[in-house]
């Protein structure tokens, strides 16, 4: 498989990563507004979703590269956190420095990615 395919796989997986984070997201927003969950219990749910979609979008581009998956589904990881940070800047217009939870995120998206890469 060329380079420009295995790219159109990576990005596909990530069109499906944000469809599927968009649909838990907004199944997460309905539940923190009916049970009146706590910010600790969203934003724990937050990050599971990251890192599940990832892992999600991950597997399933390694099932089509079928070579180095572990390698795609890192970039699949590395790409899905990078837009989430670019968009986030872009809504806020101002940089802040990553604290601590934020590069935990981070490394949890990317090895979501690995791991749904190698499992695949």
């Amino acid at each position: 498989m060329s380079i420009g395919k295995k790219i159109s796989v990576v990005i596909r997986g990530l069109i499906v990563s944000y469809a599927v984070t968009g649909v838990l997201l907004a199944i997460l927003a309905f539940a923190v507004y009916k049970l009146h969950l706590t910010e600790t219990i969203a934003d724990i749910a937050i990050i599971a979703i990251y890192v599940v979609v990832t892992f999600i979008g991950a597997f399933i581009v390694g099932k089509r590269v079928k070579e180095r998956k572990f390698v795609w589904g890192l970039i699949l990881g590395m790409l899905y956190i990078a837009i989430i940070t670019a968009a986030a800047f872009a809504i806020s217009h101002a940089f802040h420095v990553p604290n601590t939870a934020d590069i935990t995120t981070a490394l949890l998206c990317v090895g979501g990615g690995l791991v749904g890469g190698m499992l695949s």
